[in-house]
């Protein structure tokens, strides 16, 4: 993605909350280096399987593909502590209808490591037996991790999957995207099938000050910080 010169490039961009630096990752991932906290937020896994339960057929693909990439950030950060920020399943069934090879991913991944899965909308009570420890939300020093965003200081939340759109060659392209003001912040989808609400949506009028916040950008090679006033 190309965006204009003012545009601050990174492979990863420094985000702020209530004092505390996070790397952004172009993953989609936040990592806290001080904490060795990666966070990932609405992994949507089996959303392909529970859309053919509807009768909806899609590549079977996604669950395979969404612990991939979270394979690889893991191996980046080598975090000692991952934090799923809710709705990790498409559904409250979801975990019962993962692949062996996926639920042999995902045992991999959190070898050596605390994980804590994060009640989210879709999966109100994730299982106790995949591995880690299941919480509405988290807190770790001044930092609030949960689902759901309520615009309270030092939240880190997901659920509203934000996404930008940014002008780029002549054209509008939408991009998801970190939404941060410095005092909280929000995640965006880590699913390889879960799409994006604008910015400019008024769910985020009810976190932010008007458009008083930042957009990281998850660019084709690189993080890209714009304001949102100059995103549509």
């Amino acid at each position: 993605m190309h965006v204009r010169a003012e545009t601050k490039r990174a492979a990863a961009a420094s985000v702020t909350v209530c004092g505390i630096t996070f790397s952004a990752d172009l993953s989609g991932a936040l990592y806290w280096d001080e904490e060795r906290t990666l966070v990932v937020s609405d992994l949507h896994l089996e959303k392909g399987s529970s859309f053919a339960l509807r009768g909806i057929l899609l590549p079977p693909f996604d669950t395979a593909a969404t612990l991939a990439k979270l394979t690889q950030a893991i191996s980046r950060y080598n975090p000692r502590h991952v934090i799923a920020l809710g709705d990790s399943f498409h559904d409250r069934d979801g975990h019962a209808r993962l692949a062996q090879s996926d639920r042999a991913s995902l045992v991999a991944i959190q070898a050596g490591r605390d994980w804590t899965w994060i009640e989210g909308n879709h999966d109100p009570a994730p299982p106790d037996t995949l591995g880690g420890a299941v919480a509405r939300e988290l807190a770790i020093g001044p930092i609030c991790f949960r689902h759901e965003p309520s615009g309270t200081a030092g939240e880190i939340a997901g659920h509203l999957h934000p996404k930008a759109r940014v002008a780029t060659r002549g054209r509008g392209i939408d991009r998801r995207c970190f939404a941060s003001d410095g005092v909280r912040a929000v995640m965006p989808s880590f699913g390889a099938y879960t799409g994006g609400l604008s910015i400019r949506d008024e769910a985020f009028s009810r976190i932010f000050a008007e458009l008083n916040f930042t957009a990281h950008v998850l660019g084709d090679s690189a993080v890209h910080t714009i304001a949102a006033s100059q995103c549509y």
